[in-house]
């Protein structure tokens, strides 16, 4: 474990202390996997992760060693632990959108998000619960159960992307995707007291995501800090012409 403060901080210190050698990304993984174990599967049972990338501290000593070879960061979110709201498509995990109709699903290709996250430097540490295929305002889905308000678990979260904003509000990721509808990254972003952001339709592509509504769809970003959002946002922000939008 780091002596790093994880609580309330922000990309930019991170990675300065990335730099100074203050912190590794290996202890930072281990930090928020203690985390998910403590808060997540125990303890007030949030319930908001379906799945933690069994390659991520391994995934981290990649990213240690690029900084110690070349005392540099290799992108905008280099080594940053980040989660996928569980209808993203990832190569390297299953894919389920909240449905047992799809567990153990792995695509064969990312979503565009998901390659563009891992471009910047990112570490897709786990993928989160959502209601089932997107659906509602709650996070209710057959494959993992009902997601509980890191602030009250006697509350939602909200929904659809309620898993990734609870992650979010309970400090087990520095920051996560969701997809918006109509309202399922603003509406959780709102119950769990985070910044949600649902970007102008067309910005971000919606390729490799399992679509509720394809004419409102868009996807968007859920942090602490709405300078994290802005760094997340640009990141996965680019023409894609796989989507037609």
């Amino acid at each position: 474990m780091s002596k790093f403060n994880i609580m309330e901080t922000t990309v930019a210190k991170v990675q300065a202390a990335y730099l100074d050698g203050t912190l590794t990304c290996r202890e930072l993984c281990e930090d928020y996997i203690a985390r998910i174990k403590a808060y997540d599967h125990e303890g007030p049972a949030i319930n908001s992760i379906i799945c933690v990338n069994p390659k991520a501290l391994e995934e981290a000593d990649a990213f240690d060693a690029y900084v110690k070879e070349h005392h540099a960061l290799c992108g905008p979110l280099h080594g940053i632990p980040v989660m996928l709201k569980d209808n993203f498509n990832t190569t390297d995990m299953p894919t389920t959108a909240g449905s047992i109709a799809l567990e153990g699903w792995v695509p064969d290709k990312d979503a565009f998000v998901t390659k563009k996250l891992r471009e910047a430097g990112a570490l897709i540490l786990a993928k989160t619960n959502l209601h089932e295929f997107a659906i509602w305002g709650e996070t209710i889905s057959s494959v993992m159960g009902q997601s509980v308000n890191p602030y009250d678990p006697t509350r939602t979260p909200g929904g659809s992307s309620g898993g990734s904003a609870a992650a979010v509000a309970a400090e087990e990721c520095f920051a996560a995707l969701g997809s918006d509808t109509g309202g399922s990254i603003r509406q959780p972003a709102s119950y769990c007291g985070v910044v949600g952001m649902k970007p102008t339709y067309g910005t971000v592509s919606r390729y490799g995501l399992i679509a509720y509504g394809s004419s409102l769809d868009q996807i968007g970003p859920l942090t602490k800090d709405v300078t994290d959002c802005a760094t997340v946002l640009e990141a996965i922000t680019s023409h894609d012409p796989k989507d037609s939008t």
